[in-house]
């Protein structure tokens, strides 16, 4: 009886693992690779590690094994490590990469040639230790990811979490296997079925995010689906509902945040129109990871974004709101361009124009005034070297807002 559940514990998690081999198939079959090598690599490394801490490989030497564990210990905590910081978006700048993985080859390296330099039971657990370690970092860097505000750090927050208890299990399991109880088998499968599960959805979320792309690509502005917000149209109906809504609480001011881009009509006279989309696409994704959920979001013209807040008490943050959006949407970004005559696909490094204005007013202006006067200090705010321009009550007068907090 024992022996079956733990083989139906194990079977699930190759199956898990099997799954996911199959849906890194399904995205090679639609062209995108990146996401096809990481879910391959991520089922097909951690199927290896499994394989071998069970002691299912054929090597009889009992020496000879542990070594080899070791090896494929250390191999597979560096590939797991590179598609953990891969998915989390760290390797894409070419600097940031050399600081990374000049270390972590470094690590590894230096791991391997001390293992041979301790017997084979203690090269196996110097091996998982630095496995161990490395799962620690990860986890690390994925809660630091997190508090910084992206989302998917949380899925790669517990998928490490997951990771490091199936691996001090499946060691326990490599180094005692005939006394280990079953609870660890069922400890060491559930929580490997647990990380894979956590890195598929982050891979599933960026296919996702992928073939949304191709389509608002190919569609172009219709409804909008490139930002997924309200269109033109309903944007001064936003701003109305705003106006009433603040008029019945009492005098509490209106808040309204535009973004203008400056350079969306030069990449489209440049690329074309979808490299066009393919930019408003990206700079809405990035703006709704930003916006907090009591802002309303809507289109501003072609070149623009507008944001209303419901909440006007606290304007210091949407300070800080307006100096995180300058900055995050400035941050250059990788554009897939049209081949010509070939349908194959070019790719060019393009950063947003951007400029932010921040206008705190009353419930009795006109609307259509007060929308046509924020997106002219957002427009004004490209000449400014921090992006942002606001209203100064005190002077009452457009300004700039520094990056940081100054004396005022």
């Amino acid at each position: 009886m024992t022996q079956s559940a733990i083989g139906f514990f194990w079977g699930a998690f190759f199956g898990t693992a099997a799954l996911m081999l199959a849906g890194a198939v399904a995205a090679f079959v639609q062209s995108h690779q990146r996401v096809a090598l990481a879910a391959g690599l991520s089922a097909l490394v951690s199927g290896l590690f499994v394989v071998s801490y069970l002691g299912w490989l054929p090597i009889a030497d009992a020496d000879a094994e542990r070594r080899t564990l070791a090896h494929i210990g250390i191999f597979s905590a560096s590939v797991l490590g590179l598609m953990l910081l891969a998915d989390l978006g760290l390797l894409n700048e070419r600097e940031r990469r050399r600081r990374v993985l000049a270390p972590l080859f470094a690590a590894a390296g230096l791991t391997l040639a001390v293992s041979w330099l301790l017997p084979s039971q203690g090269a196996l657990v110097l091996s998982s230790l630095a496995a161990f370690a490395a799962g620690v970092g990860g986890l690390g860097i994925g809660v630091r990811a997190a508090r910084r505000g992206d989302q998917l750090a949380w899925i790669a927050v517990f998928a490490v979490s997951c990771m490091l208890l199936s691996l001090a299990a499946v060691t326990w399991i490599a180094l005692d296997r005939r006394g280990v109880p079953w609870p660890v088998h069922l400890a060491a499968a559930l929580t490997g079925m647990c990380y894979l599960t956590g890195i598929g959805v982050m891979l599933w979320l960026r296919y996702s995010y992928l073939i949304e792309l191709r389509e608002v690509r190919a569609q172009g502005p219709r409804y909008d689906p490139i930002t997924r917000m309200q269109s033109n149209a309903a944007t001064g109906q936003m701003v109305v509902r705003a106006f009433e809504r603040q008029h019945d609480q009492g005098p509490q001011p209106v808040v309204l945040v535009a973004i203008s881009i400056g350079n969306f009509y030069a990449l489209e006279n440049l690329h074309g129109r979808a490299a066009l989309n393919h930019a408003l696409f990206v700079c809405a994704a990035r703006l709704r990871r930003c916006v907090p959920p009591d802002m309303e979001m809507s289109r501003l013209f072609d070149d623009g974004f507008l944001l209303v807040s419901r909440d006007a008490a606290d304007f210091e943050r949407l300070v800080q709101l307006s100096r995180r959006l300058a900055k995050r949407l400035s941050r250059p970004l990788t554009l897939s361009l049209d081949g010509e005559g070939a349908g194959q696909e070019r790719r060019s490094e393009w950063a947003a124009q951007v400029g932010v204005g921040l206008l705190a007013t009353t419930p009795q202006t006109p609307p259509a005034a007060v929308v046509a006067k924020v997106r002219d200090m957002s427009r004004t705010a490209w000449s400014f070297a921090s992006r942002v321009a606001w209203h100064d009550q005190a002077s009452d007068r457009i300004a700039e807002l520094p990056l940081r907090e100054t004396g005022r």
